[in-house]
């Protein structure tokens, strides 16, 4: 494992795309947050108020994410990525002090035009190491992701205690401009040398999407239903214990677990099913019902966490084999966008059960989501497989 480790972060490339990903990200994760503390602090909104914003602002990044990374596809990061600095820039400058019906205007046109971090990142990732060191360098840009999503949020969090919410979000999105330039100047390579260039028609989308890569996009949704009802019911969990002031910890224990997760996926010699991945993290997830306090839910968490990064990495795994170097812009935006979607369900579904029977039961409602889903994957994966197997060799084929 060591040696493989050892062997992908030799390549300056992909260093290069997991430093980017760190600046890029952290920004992303700490904005959503002190919006939500700039609308119920600052403007005097309720929580209910600040969820129309944010679900606003995840609708248009779901959105754009097939319809940026088609672009990307098509004329290349550059030009991509220079007219959402521009809308990023205007939008970020003004929402902070403008009252709340112009700051969700803002914000969902900012959504629309985001910068497609995610998805340029994750081909960088790609087309930097070869195809059999592929995992291993996408279980580090999820370790990245998770490093990213455990210190935007506290660095976001610790200064709207410090200094007024809208002067954060500004310099905040001033962060997130800063890092999409140095994204444009760094222009990382998306296609392999080999490949097809830069602003190569990409072909059909009738001729890669099909339904198995569909398949594939509904199980990275669930996965982030998982995950994003997780976060809301451990937070439902631990007020319900009075221990509130436990919460960052846990959900800290929990993205360790992933953390660890993801390097031990990354070191396997082999890649394993993404549906069997979301099985075990749906079958670990339901026990967090059990838990009696915040040491067995921590506990419990970090099992469950094992299993998060290793299930998003097998997805984007799956999904950069399944269609052309020349349409995997648009693909990681399908894949980003179902993430994106799942989150956005899992956590009002969460909640919704919460409400009505208790968080015990939010958290084995969102894991039989996921085992549903996993199960129904693993019998349509099995039975192609079969199928192609015992399918009789064409004789064209096999004389050509």
């Amino acid at each position: 494992m060591i040696t493989r480790y050892r062997r992908v972060l030799a390549v300056p490339a992909l260093r290069r795309a997991l430093l980017l990903g760190l600046l890029v990200r952290v920004p992303v994760f700490a904005g959503g947050i002190v919006i939500t503390l700039h609308v119920v602090d600052d403007l005097g909104r309720s929580y209910g108020e600040a969820g129309v914003v944010a679900g606003a602002a995840t609708v248009a990044i779901a959105v754009s994410g097939p319809w940026r990374g088609r672009l990307l596809d098509r004329r290349g990061l550059r030009k991509v990525v220079a007219p959402s600095l521009v809308v990023t820039a205007l939008c970020w400058s003004v929402a902070p002090f403008v009252g709340y019906w112009w700051l969700l205007a803002l914000a969902t046109l900012a959504g629309l035009f985001v910068i497609p971090t995610f998805s340029i990142i994750r081909q960088a990732v790609i087309t930097a190491v070869p195809g059999e060191d592929r995992r291993t360098a996408i279980s580090l840009d999820a370790v990245a992701v998770e490093l990213s999503f455990m210190a935007g949020p506290a660095l976001g969090v610790w200064a709207a205690t410090v200094w007024r919410t809208d002067l954060v979000l500004l310099v905040i999105q001033a962060g997130a401009v800063l890092a999409g330039v140095l994204l444009w100047v760094a222009d990382p390579v998306l296609r392999a040398p080999d490949g097809e260039g830069e602003g190569a028609t990409a072909p059909p989308r009738s001729s890669w999407f099909r339904p198995g890569l569909v398949l594939v996009l509904l199980g990275a949704a669930a996965c982030t239903v998982v995950l994003g009802g997780t976060d809301i019911a451990v937070v439902a969990a631990l007020r319900d214990v009075g221990a509130a002031s436990s919460i960052g910890l846990v959900l800290a224990v929990w993205g360790l677990g992933s953390l660890l997760g993801g390097l031990v996926y990354g070191g396997l010699h082999r890649s394993v099913n993404a549906f069997w991945l979301l099985g075990g993290l749906a079958l670990f997830t339901a026990p967090l019902a059990l838990a009696g306090g915040p040491l067995s839910l921590g506990a419990l968490a970090f099992v469950a966490g094992l299993f998060c990064a290793p299930t998003i990495t097998a997805t984007i795994d799956q999904v950069s084999q399944a269609v052309p170097a020349t349409a995997r812009g648009e693909a990681m935006g399908w894949h980003g966008s179902s993430m994106t979607a799942g989150m956005a369900l899992g956590a009002p579904a969460a909640g919704y059960v919460i409400d009505h029977a208790g968080w015990a039961a939010g958290f084995v409602a969102i894991a039989a989501i996921g085992v549903v889903v996993a199960l129904a994957g693993l019998l349509v994966t099995t039975t192609r497989a079969r199928s192609r197997r015992t399918a009789p060799a064409d004789p064209a084929r096999a004389a050509a």
